[in-house]
């Protein structure tokens, strides 16, 4: 009860902060928004205070800052899209990315020691000031005393779970707050979605799972050849520290990133999208922070990923879901499209398949093969919303990783190159994946699982067959009586109700943005 009180009160600081910043409905967006909401941005005005910024990004990232990690998190989601929201808000939030204000020098020397069980002149012969700091942790620049080699070093935030915890607590508020009071919102399943983000920000808040993120996205990255991943020392891991390789290069975020020619830019685009796709669709794991902080080119022109704090993972039938759904795209093939999501479930059968392949048309052909600065994808997300609306489809809860990093990926490359063509960029790695899964390999595979999941099967069967044969010996003496309701008592019986597979997954590079906007709104 104290908890749930104490949320509330939080939620009510939320929305005082966001008034007090003029960033709850910016005085340059009131002209759009209905009279009853104009009303109420104009008597909060009252309260807001002079703000030094006349960018409404950068005072609603002011606010977001006050109000702690995980809104900085939904921040950074919100300033990789200028094309979806107005660009000038977008580049106020973009400081989000890595310039979070950072915390204290001697806190983080004692963080160091606290992990390491020395004070950190035992390890390195020097330790730099914070050179980036964003919503979790911060980084700085060491130099190894032994070896002389150079290294990043990354510290959580102090307090940084608890901190984390009470945001979450008041964002699932919000969420039970929609389903509640909105009808229309609870196809949307804010509640299961924000249990999804909950727990992987969560995982987030542990160097240690976040090392063993990076070394298994080291593998995926030696064996395609499309980024890099910095080496992790191990020896200098622990639950709120953790040591790479220093990078050398321009992250995506910095203005350098945009003087480069402009076949560089389209070629880190590319790479970008491609490496998301290939361990996507090949290994079932991605990077599933792919803001502009994140990622860098190093010297020789190739892409590094950092901070691999979430990790998304898919299973099979999803990644076959996703690869036939976007080669149906690339081939124009809507009806195809619509078959697979009839047969995942995620369309009730109710509808027609011939109804959902016109409405999946009307939205793929004025999009395909138009370059990114021609294509309005906030129309075209609308567009997505009322469909999925039309043919009554939840949000997907455990595609929700997915969706979000897929917008931000393709609004990094839209900045790298507005001429981007996502469908092209794509093609190659969808190929492979359809050459891959039409192969002998995937039904080998299908068959060993089945094979193994009989072989399962038949190790509990005898067991089973005694139990029934002792239930129908004591029935035929009279032992018990399956007729009557206490045998009810003491069988739990479980249905699995009417509840459909929870939402639509990403139908191509665009439908895959759907989950990410949901997110913006909640």
């Amino acid at each position: 009860m104290l908890r749930r009180t104490a949320t509330f009160f939080r939620l009510l600081r939320t929305g005082w902060v966001l008034v007090r910043h003029d960033a709850l409905v910016p005085k340059e967006y009131e002209p759009f928004v209905p009279g009853p909401v104009r009303f109420v941005a104009g008597v909060s005005r009252f309260f807001s205070i002079r703000d030094r910024d006349d960018n409404p990004g950068a005072r609603f990232a002011n606010a977001l800052e006050k109000l702690g990690p995980a809104y900085i998190k939904f921040g950074q989601i919100l300033s990789t899209r200028g094309d979806m929201f107005d660009p000038v808000f977008a580049e106020g939030l973009s400081r989000l990315k890595d310039k979070v204000p950072p915390f204290p020098m001697e806190k983080a020397e004692a963080m160091l020691e606290a992990d390491w069980g020395e004070p950190w002149r035992g390890r390195l012969s020097s330790l730099s000031e914070p050179v980036a700091a964003a919503s979790v942790a911060q980084v700085h620049k060491g130099v190894l005393r032994e070896s002389g080699e150079t290294v990043a070093i990354k510290i959580l935030r102090p307090n940084i779970v608890a901190r984390m915890t009470r945001d979450m607590d008041v964002i699932r508020q919000v969420a039970n707050l929609a389903h509640a009071a909105v009808p229309a919102v609870r196809r949307l399943q804010p509640r299961a979605f924000v249990a999804e983000a909950r727990r992987a920000v969560m995982l987030e808040l542990d160097l240690r799972l976040e090392a063993a993120a990076a070394s298994e996205m080291a593998d995926i990255a030696t064996a395609t050849g499309l980024f890099r991943v910095p080496a992790i020392h191990w020896e200098m891991v622990d639950k709120n520290v953790m040591a790479t390789d220093w990078v050398n290069g321009t992250a995506f975020s910095s203005p350098d990133i945009l003087a480069l020619p402009i076949e560089e830019r389209r070629e880190l685009a590319t790479a970008v999208i491609q490496s998301f796709l290939a361990s996507t669709f090949t290994y079932g794991i991605f990077h599933a922070d792919m803001h502009e902080g994140n990622l860098f080119r190093d010297p020789d022109g190739n892409l590094v990923l950092l901070d691999f704090g979430i990790l998304g993972r898919l299973g099979d039938e999803e990644i076959r879901f996703e690869i036939d759904t976007l080669y149906g795209f690339l081939q124009r093939d809507y009806y195809k499209i619509a078959q697979v999501h009839f047969d995942i479930g995620y369309v009730p059968p109710h509808h027609s398949v011939d109804e959902f392949a016109t409405a999946l048309r009307a939205v793929g052909e004025p999009i395909f093969g138009k370059a990114a600065e021609d294509v309005s994808m906030s129309k075209v997300l609308l567009q997505l919303l009322e469909i999925t609306e039309m043919f009554d489809m939840p949000l997907q809860p455990q595609l929700i990783l997915l969706q979000k990093t897929m917008m931000q990926a393709e609004g990094v490359a839209r900045r790298l190159d507005p001429h981007f063509d996502m469908w092209e960029a794509s093609r190659p790695i969808v190929e492979d994946a359809v050459r891959a899964e039409l192969g002998p390999e995937r039904y080998l595979n299908d068959l060993l699982d089945g094979l193994d999941r009989t072989r399962r099967t038949l190790v509990k069967l005898p067991d089973a067959t005694e139990n029934i044969a002792r239930l129908a010996e004591a029935w035929a003496n009279g032992e018990i009586d399956l007729s009557r309701a206490p045998i009810v008592k003491t069988v739990e019986v479980r249905k699995p109700g009417w509840l459909r597979p929870a939402g639509y997954a990403a139908i191509g590079a665009a439908i895959a943005l759907g989950g990410a906007w949901t997110l913006g709104q909640l």
